[in-house]
């Protein structure tokens, strides 16, 4: 599943670059999304994130891309890659800047851990 994101003044830190928090929050939303789309009779929760590092500063003004893969599928657990580009609009050229998994769990009604639907 792929979805766009612009860069706007309040997602900005103290210097002036995108808050970190902020491109987390994103990357949570569109993994949660992609499942919700695969899994629309589930009702999911995060509760992993893989590795989270920082390796590009992001301006104001940026269109990031984001890019989720479904990478495994357990019995009441999912995961997916989430992959950030910045779409270069200035100069063209697709930077990836950002890559985690997340895991999320497929809940029931009462709160508890429930089968994913087999496909």
């Amino acid at each position: 599943m792929e979805n766009f994101k612009l860069v706007l003044p309040e997602h900005l830190n103290h210097f002036g670059y995108l808050f970190g928090g902020n491109l987390l929050k994103w990357v949570d939303e569109v993994a949660w999304i992609a499942a919700s789309l695969d899994f629309p009779e589930c009702k999911f929760v995060t509760i992993a994130m893989d590795k989270v590092e920082f390796r590009k500063s992001i301006k104001e003004g940026t269109i990031l891309r984001f890019l989720a893969e479904k990478v495994r599928i357990g019995n009441t657990s999912i995961k997916y890659t989430v992959n950030v580009f910045d779409e270069g609009i200035k100069t063209g050229d697709e930077e990836k800047v950002f890559t985690t998994n997340v895991t999320l769990v497929c809940l029931d009604e009462a709160g508890n851990k429930a089968n994913i639907p087999e496909r």
